[in-house]
């Protein structure tokens, strides 16, 4: 299966939905794009750590992408373009999520940690054997804050593709007053890519070792976090 025919990047039709909706749908999906797409093109990125991706590509693997909730932002822009299919929730605002991601290259794959999330994982085991590298806010989508959840170390098990734990820290950014906190970046702000060491789960894994990965993850995130913090205060 190609991104062409992959039904994660067709977007779905607004029939079921009021017109008051799907018109408040349209409007949202087009100003979030222009959003990011606008004020992403002023972000000066730098990264650290590319070379753990680089390692990823080398195996032969695909990437499963894991960030936190409230760095969505200046992520998505960053690796746009790239076909990675992501869990978007089944409600009206999950629609005009799905769409916006669309636009900047991503897959969205209908589902929820709280409703529909085992059909959404089937489905992004199903993408990845197609081909298509994943991506987690796994803190998301409701919190708690910058607390992993087991879905991309499920989802590592089931495909043989290791984690990817990255962050982006902006040197200048607000916050929303969202559960996550969410960064939005000033535009022309500097903004680092720190990728950490990549983490293989054992296709064998049993519950207690999917549990010491997750807080493998936990700790990775942790410490990548802290290492933007430093760089940012050092500016």
């Amino acid at each position: 299966m190609t991104k062409g025919n992959n039904k994660a990047f067709i977007r779905s039709e607004l029939s079921k939905y009021r017109l008051k909706d799907r018109i408040a749908i349209r409007i949202a999906d087009i100003a979030f794009y222009l959003l990011i797409r606008v004020i992403g093109r002023t972000i000066r990125y730098e990264t650290e750590g590319w070379e753990n991706f680089e390692s990823i590509e080398e195996a032969g693997k695909l990437p499963i992408y894991a960030f936190w909730h409230d760095r969505i932002f200046a992520s998505t822009y960053f690796f746009r373009d790239r076909g990675i299919a992501v869990i978007t929730s089944q409600s009206k605002d999950g629609e005009y999520i799905a769409r916006f991601i669309q636009r900047l290259g991503y897959g969205a794959i209908r589902g929820s940690s709280t409703r529909g999330g085992v059909g959404a994982l089937v489905e992004m085991i199903k993408a990845m054997r197609s081909g298509l590298p994943a991506g987690f806010t796994v803190d998301g989508p409701k919190g708690p804050r910058y607390e992993a959840k087991p879905g991309p170390v499920m989802l590592a098990k089931k495909t043989g593709n290791p984690i990817m734990p990255f962050i982006v820290e902006c040197r200048r950014y607000f916050t929303i007053g969202s559960w996550d906190r969410m960064q939005i970046p000033i535009p022309f702000t500097k903004a680092r890519v720190i990728i950490g060491t990549p983490i293989y789960v054992d296709p064998k894994a049993d519950d207690g070792e999917i549990e010491n990965t997750r807080e493998a993850l936990q700790r990775s995130l942790e410490e990548l976090t802290a290492a933007g913090e430093v760089w940012r205060a050092s500016s």
